[in-house]
């Protein structure tokens, strides 16, 4: 088996939290709903035993105008509400096009417009950590990129609660806690340095989409789980991080695409972690054992992460020493 059910409940404790281990031998723990709900996200927060301090962040995609896939507001609300948390996001590097400008979020104007229309305003201080600056974080690993460029007011926040969306992406083959951290909290300039594997520091959308800056897959998937590390490692440095992965709406394309293919998967559950490569991994090892029924095929998802090569995301976090691998599934479900 790919993974192992236990039957167990942790309580919320008010300790420290310690980065995951990485070692060879170690196991990480990923916690496991099948009820997707408010009180869901709020029980298996609590199953983590890591308390959000201080200012907190949760880093959550508001999605794209005409994508109804994202996390809704009501799904989320109880938890954020719990923690005291702000909803954060940063602009995209790219147009839906010239017809679909009200559905756009690569302007802050644009992107506000969308978040109101989603509901979010309605529930949550939120904050486009992008829309006036951006700064500069420690990269560990540093093949591709020499550091990582996130949104400004990121400095504003002592937590994050990273709470992901999975499903699958155009060009990172899926989304995830490694997306969420890199991609979702790099500014529209960090946007395009991690998609150019490094090659462009400040956006040309001109440029950005050519086979000069977008010609190295694996670079870019490199670069995302070492931005993802630079996050991290912020946060871990203050009072820390956990990860949270929703899988409902499972679309091969990502809440960023204005108009995503239909959904084919049926929804599975909430997983969450103090690891984000264990959750990572346990969510596209869900995926494989998935069974093609009449109203469940994940065919085309798992064609989309071996075409984009997606599973390079993970085995690169592991080498560099994000998380790892290995872990244990341990439901919190009566």
């Amino acid at each position: 088996m790919l993974f192992a059910a236990v039957m167990t409940f942790a309580g919320c404790n008010s300790q420290k939290q310690e980065a995951p281990a990485t070692k060879a031998d170690s196991e990480a723990v990923v916690y496991l709903t099948k009820d997707i709900s408010p009180e869901a996200l709020v029980n298996i927060y609590k199953a983590l035993g890591v308390e959000a301090k201080g200012r907190v962040a949760v880093k959550v995609s508001t999605g794209e105008g005409s994508n109804l896939n994202y996390l809704k507001p009501e799904l989320i609300k109880d938890l954020v509400l719990l923690v005291d948390g702000t909803i954060v996001e940063c602009n995209t590097a790219y147009s839906s096009g010239p017809d679909d400008l009200r559905d756009d979020r690569n302007t802050s104007a644009n992107h506000w417009e969308v978040i109101r229309r989603h509901g979010f305003l309605d529930l949550f201080p939120v904050d486009i950590m992008d829309e006036y600056d951006e700064i500069r974080i420690p990269v560990k690993d540093q093949s591709h990129i020499k550091y990582d460029i996130v949104g400004g007011h990121m400095a504003n926040y002592d937590f994050m609660i990273a709470l992901n969306h999975f499903k699958g992406h155009p060009m990172g083959g899926y989304g995830g806690a490694i997306k969420n951290l890199s991609i979702g909290c790099a500014s529209q300039n960090g946007k395009a340095y991690i998609h150019s594997a490094g090659k462009m520091e400040k956006l040309d959308m001109a440029k950005l989409w050519t086979p000069e800056y977008i010609g190295d897959q694996d670079g870019f998937l490199e670069s995302m789980a070492a931005s993802a590390q630079a996050v991290v490692n912020y946060f871990q440095k203050k009072e820390g991080i956990i990860y949270i992965s929703v899988m409902n709406n499972m679309s091969i394309d990502c809440d960023c695409v204005d108009h995503p293919e239909p959904v084919k998967l049926e929804d599975y559950g909430i997983l969450a972690s103090t690891d984000p490569v264990a959750l990572d991994q346990a969510c596209v090892d869900i995926i494989n054992q998935q069974k093609v029924t009449a109203t469940n095929d994940p065919t085309d998802l798992l064609s989309r992460i071996d075409r984009q090569h997606g599973t390079h995301t993970i085995d690169w976090a592991e080498k560099i020493g994000l998380g790892t691998k290995k872990y244990r599934i341990v439901s919190i479900d009566k």
